[in-house]
């Protein structure tokens, strides 16, 4: 008797319910793991609160519907709401991948794209450390979802909520230019798409699209030189950005890879059997709409990073590679065999729980086997409570500002109770909502990373604020201190003009 796994019986008895089964848990895996684990946030969410704390039109990281919705997150649920909306994009990803997936392929293999992008790991490691990618991820697949229904199905209808999409891609991320690019190619270069618009709506869609992304390009219109500043900074590091872009690009489709390598049985015996998930026949049109949106998103932004040596808003891959599931299995034919599927069913597991669980085990025992300092491990809101009460017991007066170091002062100002305002130091002309003036005449709080006991202070500070008066360090433990040296943080309160000195 020929043995099929579970997971197989349910994508072709229950292919919807597979479905949500597989978005949702993964959704609670990345929110419950880094709620619970995590005691600062990732990567640079502290920066992205730090400027939508402001609500400004735009920032030198790009446009602002990002920074405005993960504000909005954090003031309703703190960490917690703010890791759920990370995951809420990704299953509206999953989703509008599904939805378009099931007029193209059918349900059954839409479902078995989604379980291939559990394998592509820019949905699923980097997914707590919301941004521009992560909000780009949804609105570009659910443009991809809706010009497919006005050009592939002829619902014209749905014109508008492509421009509806754009423009809020356009706002999440500046990586949504390529997408619109693309589609105007895609258009222009095929029969149906041509016949599309000898139709009024999408003449006329391309009004809401404007008055979505109106605002911004106003603002954009004085402020360009600091956008360009921001996306012409180069990453540090040995590789170049074009063969970083490239090796990210191909780590994040590993899983995916390891999946397929192991569904195809290779190799495998001539007679060995497999069970076998149908579909209809895909038409012409839906095929090379699959491959055009599935490489040349990724094939347009290699050229980009290549020519202009910069990665700009490409620096996380996760908008490029949403159809690269579909792509696979549309690739795979209209029965696809799923050969040795209980290592297929195990490894398809293990890329679902495996992560998460090693990020735990890697924060509960790298401590105590070596000398790495976790972003995430950094004890936030201790640091923030001490600094914020210090500051309010010298002045009478809640903590306003913060500066100092690039990634101190961001962490410290988002757990402080009163949210104080962030003024870059390091680059005052990117946080025009305040300035060293302020700092002088309201009073705030300067910190930096301190070495041993020293009360020295960096000296681009202490030329900007010469009287400064650097306290003794305060030292910070760990959750899991483990063999790792205590947190150190030199600190300084700057007292408001006029305030009586101790």
């Amino acid at each position: 008797m020929h043995y099929v796994s579970l997971i197989i019986e349910f994508v072709r008895g229950r292919p919807t319910v597979a479905f949500w089964t597989v978005a949702l848990t993964q959704a609670a895996l990345w929110t419950l793991m880094p709620a619970l684990f995590y005691s600062a946030p990732p990567g640079d969410v502290p920066l992205l609160l730090a400027i939508g704390h402001e609500f400004v039109l735009g920032s030198y990281l790009g446009p602002p519907l990002a920074f405005w919705l993960g504000e909005l997150a954090f003031r309703v649920g703190g960490s917690f709401s703010l890791y759920a909306l990370a995951q809420a994009c990704i299953v509206f990803t999953y989703w509008a991948v599904f939805t378009l997936g099931r007029r193209i392929v059918g349900t059954r293999h839409a479902v078995l794209a989604v379980l291939l992008m559990v394998g592509i790991a820019a949905f699923a490691v980097p997914s707590p450390n919301f941004g521009p990618a992560i909000l780009a991820a949804p609105l570009w697949a659910l443009a991809l979802l809706h010009y497919w229904r006005a050009v592939g199905d002829g619902e014209r209808g749905y014109w508008f909520l492509l421009a509806l999409d754009l423009g809020l891609l356009l706002l999440a991320n500046y990586v949504g230019l390529i997408l619109i690019a693309l589609m105007l190619v895609f258009t222009l270069a095929s029969p149906r798409g041509r016949a599309a618009l000898a139709h009024p709506e999408p003449w006329l869609a391309v009004l809401p699209f404007i008055i979505v992304i109106f605002p911004h390009l106003a603002w954009l219109k004085g402020a360009r030189d600091l956008v360009v500043g921001g996306l012409n900074e180069t990453v540090s590091g040995k590789l170049s950005p074009g063969v970083w872009f490239c090796l990210a690009l191909v780590a994040s489709h590993l899983g995916l890879g390891v999946l397929v390598a192991f569904a195809t049985g290779w190799p495998r015996r001539r007679k060995e059997r497999a069970p076998l998930i149908d579909r209809n026949p895909v038409d012409l049109f839906g095929r090379w709409f699959v491959y055009f949106f599935a490489v040349m998103p990724m094939a347009s932004a290699i050229a980009i990073v290549f020519v202009n040596g910069r990665l700009g808003p490409l620096d996380r891959v996760a908008p490029l590679v949403v159809l690269s599931g579909l792509a696979v299995v549309v690739a795979a034919g209209n029965r696809v065999p799923v050969y040795r599927e209980r290592i297929v069913s195990f490894t398809w597991l293990g890329l679902l729980v495996a992560p998460p669980a090693i990020i735990v085990l890697g924060i509960v025992a790298l401590p105590w086997m070596a000398s790495v300092n976790l972003k995430v491990t950094q004890p936030a809101k201790a640091e923030a409570t001490f600094f914020a009460n210090s500051f309010q017991r010298r002045t009478g007066q809640p903590l306003a500002y913060v500066t100092g170091d690039a990634e101190l002062a961001p962490l410290i100002a988002l757990g402080s109770p009163t949210r104080p305002h962030v003024y870059f130091d390091w680059a005052p002309q990117r946080s025009p909502w305040a300035s060293a003036a302020d700092i002088r005449q309201h009073g705030g709080l300067l910190v930096w990373a301190a070495a041993e006991n020293s009360r020295t202070a960096p000296p681009m500070l202490k030329s900007e604020f010469p009287d400064m008066v650097p306290e003794v360090p305060r030292s910070f433990p760990r959750a899991i201190q483990g063999l790792l040296p205590l947190i150190r943080l030199g600190w300084a309160v700057q007292r408001p003009q006029g305030a009586a000195q101790p």
